[in-house]
């Protein structure tokens, strides 16, 4: 941090996601005016899903960036202010907090941390190589460059489900590839999965390399048996990865207390944190449920919270 003096905020809301923009949104009801930054992916995952059917008020669901778009108009109605930064560094030694983005600094009485989580990857060096020229981690954006193609998808719950589905509407045959021989998905997903005859299975086997280059793209995986059969190549033109997410809090895992897995502990049934003044909502502290609904229902804890906790400082 510089010696500069930052633009002071009462409330700093670091994410924009459904729980960053309801917190704003209550808080900016509450004559809180916050700000929030954006971060890297304004909207967060929400705006890398197209239908969203689960969201209370949408009969008819709604592309995911639409939602986000209407929850941040809502939130500016009310007074709350948006920057489109990063932020690099977060100060909560001392108080008031700082923050350091990409270009300002900024400090604050209270914060809500909303930055979410991230997609993980297998770690092999063909799907570093090969990311964006044939694989990638998010069927919603790239599933229609792979219409009348073959793919693969890398996971067994929620997300690998939803995405395979999501990528018959585009590729000729999808086919799941997942280390056990059963799936982890919600039974209404799986079901759908199943019966879907564009989807096929390979049970018991992980992919140990993503064959290909980035001239012509992806050719196929090559797949490794958990149980002690022969390793078998799978052709495809494209390797969709879906294997969970990892909540990002690099910022915060020195100063805030966090699980064996890296999300933000609170202290239920609050968004508190282990540093007063600062309080947690969404996927960052979510490790079980990472829905929308709840990401919002959180970010409405974390507002409400921190509106209760800047009171008893006045």
């Amino acid at each position: 941090m510089t010696d500069s003096t930052p633009q002071h905020h009462r409330l700093i809301i670091l994410g924009s996601g459904p729980a960053g923009l309801t917190a704003a949104l209550y808080s900016a009801r509450a004559n809180l005016e916050p700000l929030v930054l954006e971060g890297a992916q304004p909207g967060g995952q929400l705006t890398i899903t197209t239908d969203v059917e689960n969201y209370p008020g949408f009969p008819e669901g709604i592309m995911g960036p639409e939602l986000v778009d209407i929850m941040r108009q809502q939130s500016q109605r009310f007074g709350s202010i948006h920057r489109y930064e990063v932020a690099e560094e977060v100060v909560l030694e001392t108080r008031p907090y700082r923050i350091r983005t990409d270009t300002a600094e900024y400090s604050c009485d209270a914060l809500i941390i909303a930055t979410g989580a991230t997609a993980k990857q297998i770690g092999l060096e063909s799907e570093a190589e090969l990311m964006g020229y044939g694989v990638s981690a998010c069927a919603t954006c790239d599933g229609f460059f792979f219409r009348d193609k073959e793919v693969a998808i890398v996971g067994g719950g929620d997300t690998a489900m939803e995405e395979a589905i999501f990528l018959t509407r585009f590729a000729s045959k999808v086919t799941v590839v997942h280390r056990r021989d059963e799936l982890r998905a919600s039974k209404i997903l799986q079901d759908r999965a199943l019966a879907n005859d564009k989807i096929e299975f390979a049970w018991n086997r992980q992919v140990v390399e993503i064959l290909g280059n980035k001239k012509d793209g992806v050719s196929g995986a090559r797949l490794e048996s958990t149980v002690g059969e022969e390793e078998v190549t799978l052709p495809c033109e494209g390797v969709f990865i879906a294997i969970g997410h990892r909540p990002n809090t690099e910022l915060f895992a020195e100063v805030l207390t966090t699980n064996e897995v890296g999300y933000l502990v609170v202290d239920e049934p609050t968004t508190r944190t282990a540093r007063e003044g600062v309080f947690a909502a969404g996927d960052v502290m979510d490790p079980s449920y990472r829905q929308a609904v709840t990401a919002a229902g959180s970010g409405c804890k974390a507002a409400l919270d921190a509106e209760r906790w800047l009171e008893l400082q006045e």
